[in-house]
């Protein structure tokens, strides 16, 4: 569901945002896709008349999208003054486009509108049915119970609302506690919540100095004076003065002793000095860290190790297993209760114990996450890995059968590990015409529909994860198969992705253009099956795809590279233009797909991360052993890349099967990547990280 609330609040903010026209390619079918364009243009301008105008053409014509015209008609209304109608409008608005998928975010926007003038009993009545996960409606939600416990009620809000006493706050006053622990800017309206936690006394200065130190670590210097400020015996101009100074010059700020380790924000801003130390060179940091481990208690000094170890197990430096430990002996956490380190340290004490064949100080580090941590796929795989490496086969058997069973990267290398015999075969299922013609009658399909014909493509998603949001295994596959009559490969892929019981594998794996791949792969010599495994993953097999950083096509190339390959190959003929051409794209993608292959010593597995993050990164990555296929992707320091390389071998395993080749094990194509200084110089042009232009990589 991640995926789908990503799509659905990224359409809705473009919605919300003044775009011009142009950056939209937009195809005209028909005067009502026109007036629809005509609404949009109203609504930017902010011609409320206009756009009245044209919405009840619109609605009179009964056309599809017409109900977008009435949410930015609202949306309009809900900016002007007139608050006495808008109260009166929003509620039958809601009524009426209750199943639309804009309907929360009407309600969400009411609802901030009714918390700033305070009218608590309207709001309290709607909160309930606010669905999305939005900070400043949270903030507000709190801040109002509190205001009324404090406050006095209006007869009319006394009636549907409970007045506390001074001393006993409502349980969701003291859960929005979580809210103050990130290391982002909150909505502004929110700190007047944080003002009232901290005067009743649930906000303490412990919770303030924890949320400083998170804000240093992150490097958001202003949010980290703005929570100081908090504490009127520290926040000061001078002490504001002397973190920008450290935060410009650590090196100097700690070889000059110009901050007092006598007092708390001394020493916190010394430990922030060696943090960004550390996070350049590890050296560097344990060159001046002694001149304050006297001064610090073992907690700081904990704490300053496992900064030092992360950084260090980022940068793939072995001694970071040492560091961990040191932390990990010094942290009087696992006496207090509470986590030692945080989820990305955590991840981080895992990898740089594989990449040390260390597996106790794997079992270790995976028993230290939160329990929630513990359990994603990648740490249960893992953990099996470690019981299994340390003699533990019933507890490995375990946690590999239940893997077995889940259709993903790490599931299929827990097939591997205990063999077909021990796993089950996945359910097919293939949807009838009935079912499928059941999907194409509902309206947000054909909403979506629409939205595709005017080449809206984040609105077309929007509507489509709206549709399937509440599917069964069944409705999903006939909607994939829906939307890959369409030819709307993405849509299908990500939708038959979704199946946790029943499953149709050539929807998820789809082989469309069969007969460009096919040549260009057995032309330049490279499997097929990864050839199908890289373009699903980068562009789902549609040709327009465009990435943020400017990847182009099919294969994603970067007009650059895609240059650099037309020359290289001895293409004169060749102009930026033809990158979106499908035959161009293949060719000069499976081309550099072999140049890549080649440099990697035939290695497909570091071909995928060179092709995705360049070659000279995907050299840096290895060992100075040789190191497992697995161990190597799952220690690829960029997480996008980590992400793209896994899910590029599992898509090959899977298509080995769906194009007819020869099958090996998903743990045998990983194979065993060589030692660093193995391989051939790095080459002269680098490609650029572009991960998931179509679906939204899982890091975000």
């Amino acid at each position: 569901m991640k995926f789908a609330n990503f799509l659905i609040k990224s359409a809705l903010l473009l919605s919300m945002i003044c775009l011009p026209l142009s950056a939209v390619a937009l195809s005209f079918v028909g005067t009502h896709d026109d007036d629809f364009i005509a609404a949009r243009r109203a609504y930017e301008k902010k011609d409320g008349s206009a756009l009245s105008a044209i919405f009840q053409q619109l609605q009179d014509d009964h056309y599809v999208l017409a109900p977008y015209a009435d949410y930015w008609l609202i949306l309009l209304q809900l900016g002007q003054a007139d608050t006495i109608a808008t109260d009166q409008a929003v509620p039958q608005f809601l009524e009426k486009y209750s199943d639309y998928l804009f309907a929360d975010r009407v309600r969400g926007e009411w609802l901030k509108s009714l918390a700033k003038r305070q009218e608590w009993a309207s709001f309290y009545a709607e909160y309930p049915n606010f669905k999305r996960d939005d900070v400043a409606v949270s903030c507000y939600a709190a801040d109002g119970r509190y205001l009324l416990s404090n406050t006095h009620v209006s007869d009319t809000q006394s009636d549907s609302l409970t007045k506390n006493t001074d001393d006993q706050y409502p349980s969701e006053f003291a859960a929005a506690k979580s809210l103050w622990f990130v290391a982002t800017e909150q909505p502004t309206n929110c700190n007047q919540l944080f003002d009232h936690l901290q005067q009743a006394g649930v906000l303490t200065d412990a919770d303030i100095w924890a949320r400083f130190r998170l804000a240093l670590q992150a490097g958001k210097i202003n949010l980290a004076n703005g929570i100081i400020a908090r504490l009127t015996s520290v926040g000061s101009v001078a002490n504001a003065k002397l973190l920008d100074r450290v935060n410009d010059n650590p090196p100097l700020a700690l070889s000059k002793k110009i901050i007092s380790t006598r007092t708390r924000y001394g020493r916190e801003l010394n430990l922030f000095a060696l943090d960004k130390l550390a996070q350049a060179s590890a050296i560097q940091a344990l060159t001046a860290y002694p001149l304050l481990m006297d001064s610090f208690t073992k907690d700081y000094q904990a704490v300053f190790y496992g900064r030092l170890a992360y950084f260090s197990a980022k940068r793939l430096e072995p001694d970071a297993l040492i560091w961990y430990k040191k932390s990990l002996s010094l942290s009087e956490a696992p006496i207090t209760g509470k986590p030692i380190f945080d989820k990305e340290q955590a991840a981080w004490f895992v990898r740089i114990a594989l990449r040390q064949n260390d597996w106790p100080s794997v079992l270790t580090a995976i028993n230290l996450m939160a329990t929630d941590q513990q359990q994603e796929a990648a740490w249960r795989y893992w953990k099996a890995r470690a019981y299994k490496q340390t003699g533990q086969g019933v507890e490995a058997n375990k946690l590999f059968a239940t893997l077995s069973t889940e259709r993903h990267y790490y599931g299929w290398l827990a097939q591997d590990e205990i063999g077909d015999a021990m796993s089950n075969p996945p359910n097919f299922y293939k949807a009838s015409d009935s079912e499928i013609d059941a999907i194409s009658d509902m309206p947000a399909i054909l909403r979506s529909e629409a939205f595709q014909r005017l080449e809206m493509r984040w609105d077309a998603k929007a509507e489509w994860a709206w549709a399937t949001r509440n599917f069964d295994d069944k409705q999903m596959l006939a909607a994939a198969e829906y939307a890959n009559r369409k030819q709307w490969h993405d849509l299908a892929i990500t939708t038959a992705d979704k199946t946790t019981s029943l499953h149709d594998y050539e929807l998820r794996y789809p082989t469309p253009y069969r007969n460009l791949i096919k040549v260009s792969a057995n032309n330049q010599g490279v499997d097929e099956a990864w050839v199908y495994g890289i373009t699903r993953q980068e562009s789902r097999f549609m040709h327009y795809a465009k990435s943020g950083v400017g990847a182009a096509g099919l294969m994603q190339l970067m007009p650059a590279t895609a240059k650099w390959i037309a020359k290289r190959a001895g293409w004169d003929n060749y102009n930026s233009s033809m990158i979106h051409d499908l035959d161009t794209n293949i060719q000069l993608g499976t081309y550099y797909l072999r140049y890549t292959l080649d440099l990697m010593g035939g290695k497909p597995l570091i071909a995928t991360a060179a092709y995705n993050a360049g070659p000279s990164r995907a050299k840096k990555w290895l060992a100075n052993t040789p190191l497992e296929g697995a161990i190597y992707a799952e220690s690829i320091p960029f997480a996008e890349t980590r992400t793209y390389v896994q899910k590029v071998m599992a898509n090959a395993h899977l298509y080995t099967t769906r194009l007819g080749l020869k099958t090996i094990s998903l743990k045998q194509r990983l194979g065993v990547v060589p030692a660093n200084g193995s391989l051939l110089n790095t080459p002269a042009i680098e490609a650029t990280p572009s991960v998931d232009s179509i679906e939204v990589p899982n890091s975000l």
